[in-house]
């Protein structure tokens, strides 16, 4: 894991770089009938691909293409420190049934990355296939990512498969920070979608530090089971560092970090070996992310040496 490489994937037809990848799904062949025109398959392929370099005291994006609708904005270095700072973007404004989004980013020794959103991520609804979403993160020795998206918003009727995978050197370091409402809370659509499969998997050479997933189905028996114990947010945060000892008592210090948070109950414990896993329950999005910025800037200082980072949201 000395050089960025991306994860193998299936072969596929060349596509262009750039604003001009956008295409259409091409239809399932065979799909239709005899003597019907084939239909066009629900849903679109995006695919994002990342890769980071250390030059000197600073990470220089050093490759980059896509395919819509995922897409990249310019990197950043917020804090003058030579680290980058990257939004991923969906400029279709959601998920849709059918869609499958893949993420690969790989960062090179040294490199230091902050992988986040503009914004909420919106799950439609769907009356077919699930929309499926991947991010594989390739983290070489020395280097730090740290993945801090919004949180999904399921609609009634929302299907979702998503994934987050992570690999690293024993001398690496991933803070991941992520969530999900129960629903469109504002409007009073709490546990209606239909789906949620949510899974977090990160190995290092010595093998699996940290496998969850959670799959929900929605619908009013929620309500009758306790549903997150009344609260409409749910988070998950995790800190890993391979080589690091200690733990435990890093582990008590990040939900001390985040347990003065309002509207806010937090849990954080140890792993087996190699980081800590926290889950967030929260009544209100300033809450959820009050939350998890509390446990990311207590972790940020712990494992990295540095103060919290202002991504300058509006």
């Amino acid at each position: 894991m000395s050089s960025p490489t991306f994860a193998a994937a299936p072969a596929r037809p060349p596509w262009p770089t750039g604003s001009g990848a956008s295409s259409s799904s091409r239809p399932e062949p065979g799909a239709a009938r005899a003597g019907e025109p084939e239909p066009a398959r629900v849903g679109r392929d995006g695919l994002l691909e990342l890769a980071f370099a250390r030059r000197g005291d600073r990470t220089v994006l050093t490759g980059r293409r896509y395919r819509l609708p995922l897409q990249a904005l310019e990197p950043a270095d917020l804090d003058g420190t030579g680290r980058l700072v990257l939004a991923l973007l969906n400029p279709t404004g959601g998920v849709l049934g059918g869609d499958v989004l893949e993420t690969r980013v790989a960062l090179g020794p040294g490199t230091r990355v902050c992988l986040t959103t503009p914004s909420a991520t919106r799950v439609y609804r769907s009356a077919g296939p699930a929309a499926r979403q991947r991010l594989v993160a390739e983290i070489a020795d020395g280097a730090a990512l740290e993945y801090v998206p919004d949180h999904l918003i399921p609609s009634p009727g929302a299907r979702l498969v998503q994934s987050t995978e992570l690999r690293l050197a024993r001398g690496a370091v991933a803070i991941v920070a992520d969530g999900w409402a129960v629903g469109r809370v504002a409007r009073g659509e709490r546990w209606r979608f239909d789906m949620l499969d949510l899974g977090l998997e990160a190995h290092d050479d010595g093998g699996r530090l940290l496998k969850e997933r959670a799959i929900l189905a929605g619908g009013t028996r929620w309500a009758r089971l306790g549903a997150a114990d009344g609260h409409d947010y749910v988070g998950t945060f995790a800190a890993l560092a391979p080589a690091r000892d200690g733990w435990e008592s890093l582990a008590a210090a990040l939900g001390e970090a985040a347990g003065a948070v309002p509207g806010a109950a937090v849990g954080v414990a140890a792993l087996a070996r190699g980081g800590a896993l926290g889950r967030v329950l929260a009544r209100s999005a300033p809450a959820l992310r009050g939350a998890l910025d509390a446990l990311w800037s207590a972790a940020r200082g712990a494992l990295l040496g540095l103060p919290p980072l202002d991504l300058r949201k509006l």
